[in-house]
């Protein structure tokens, strides 16, 4: 069986060096073996790693998406936030028709305003691309917003389930 001797690879020349399979000297080990790893052995080892990331990837990837779900939450918040110094702000919260674009542009006819209200010049997606939903007055209150979660899509469950300001508080 051939074994590869990693010890004499000749990186510089992008090659093995002549008789790179044979031990240094013609001297072979104690155990009447070269040196090196054969190639079933390096099988054996890459065998074992794919295993372990089958098993730790998948845990992995829904911390991800948990997080995004948080983050989602946590922006909403912000908004939140925001929209209650516009509020102070203009004595009103923005309309549905000027969306949540009034926290960094000035609407229309709005000679209070103090903003931008967000530290960023455009309004942030959802953590999923999606754009947030925006809503005043509300049903649950004096606005609402909205993140369709994951499938952008309404209702759903897990990470696709919706993300709702009124839920978030």
């Amino acid at each position: 069986m051939h074994r590869y001797n990693l010890r004499y690879i000749n990186l510089r020349h992008g090659g093995f060096t002549k008789n790179a399979h044979k031990p240094k000297n013609g001297v072979r080990t104690a155990a009447g073996r070269d040196d090196g790893f054969t190639l079933v052995e390096i099988l054996v080892v890459i065998t074992i790693i794919g295993l372990i990331m089958g098993l730790v990837g998948p845990r992995v990837l829904s911390y991800l998406n948990e997080s995004k779900v948080k983050a989602a939450a946590i922006q909403i918040q912000s908004f939140s936030s925001a929209l209650d110094l516009f509020y102070l702000d203009l004595g009103r919260y923005p309309t549905s028709s000027e969306g949540l674009a009034a926290l960094v542009q000035r609407p229309g006819g709005s000679s209070g305003w103090n903003g931008p209200y967000l530290k960023s010049a455009l309004v942030p997606n959802d953590p999923w691309g999606h754009p947030y939903r925006y809503r005043s007055p509300g049903e649950h209150g004096p606005f609402e917003i909205v993140s369709l979660g994951s499938d952008g899509k309404e209702g759903g469950v897990g990470t696709a389930a919706d993300i709702k300001s009124w839920e978030v508080r």
